[in-house]
């Protein structure tokens, strides 16, 4: 199976996306090609890579699922022109290289499988944060599992699924996109899978260090529910997650980004509404993640 990879960048980590690439070019088995796609910036210089990477310059920021879906496209429409995409993060660095060899041999061996999730780890201490793990019963990290989801920045496709049930929405520009495309995935019947032994190496980090983290989180989680669930649903997930965002008491600026993202996903256009169906919604809650947390 043809293995591709995608990267978006702003530019501004140059040294560790050359690092990546470098591991990327280490992966056993046939040289698994690159693009990678500068988001509204230049690409640093990766020349040394040459004949396997390729560079996409965008002249404005799309977005993380835009930026992808252009990386996407440089492959062909909808990626065809290889069997499997792994996109990943440029601050990230793939820890072995047999990484693209187990994502070939995974996709094989089940053609139900549509979507791999990586493991991250923090370089240093080997710790992955419990965010990471995309499903509820996060303690283990190291026990992979089906899921209902996947980490953007550290994850494989096979890229009949984009085929089938398009890219990631580039309106969401940043937050909940990966949620989006995995829940059109399990409605199409594709499975996802969380594998530990799958490891990018990621600094540990913060989400909330971004400065639209608070709005898009709760403009794109209600674009999410109006998009995908089934009407009765969509006040379920909404009123527990907002619920949940006042138990964790954020404070005062980061709670009033908040609710005006809330408002901003209720009075804009989310994209074509597409409710999952039931046996999806009862898929889901049999993998351990009902669609209404």
């Amino acid at each position: 199976m043809k293995v591709g990879a995608v990267i978006i960048t702003m530019g501004n980590r140059p040294e560790e996306l050359r690092a990546l690439i470098d591991s990327v070019a280490k992966q056993d088995g046939d040289p698994v090609e690159v693009v990678v796609v500068g988001n509204g910036s230049p690409v640093p210089d990766v020349t040394e890579f040459s004949p396997h990477v390729r560079t996409v310059e965008l002249p404005e920021n799309l977005g993380i699922p835009g930026g992808r879906n252009v990386g996407t496209e440089a492959f062909g429409p909808s990626g065809r022109d290889v069997d499997i995409l792994m996109f990943l993060d440029d601050d990230g660095l793939l820890a072995r290289h047999d990484t693209a060899r187990l994502c070939r041999e995974a996709f094989a061996a089940d053609p139900e499988l549509g979507i791999i999730s990586f493991r991250i780890a923090d370089p240093d201490t080997g710790v992955t944060q419990r965010r990471h793990v995309p499903r509820l019963r996060a303690a283990d990290p190291m026990r992979s599992s089906r899921v209902t989801t996947f980490l953007g920045g550290a994850n494989a496709v096979r890229t009949r699924v984009l085929a089938e049930v398009g890219g990631l929405p580039d309106e969401f520009f940043y937050a909940h996109e990966e949620t989006d495309l995995a829940w059109r995935a399990l409605d199409a019947g594709w499975m996802i899978n969380y594998r530990s032994d799958m490891v990018l190496h990621h600094p540990t980090t913060a989400p909330s260090r971004h400065a639209v983290y608070h709005r898009m989180v709760a403009r794109n989680r209600v674009w999410l529910a109006r998009r995908n669930l089934p009407a009765p649903l969509v006040p379920v997930y909404l009123g527990v997650w907002l619920l949940l965002t006042l138990l964790r008491r954020p404070s005062r600026s980061a709670l009033k980004a908040w609710f005006g993202g809330f408002r901003e996903g209720w009075a804009t256009p989310c994209g074509p509404r597409r409710p999952m169906k039931w046996r999806t919604v009862w898929r889901l809650t049999r993998l351990g993640r009902p669609p209404v947390i």
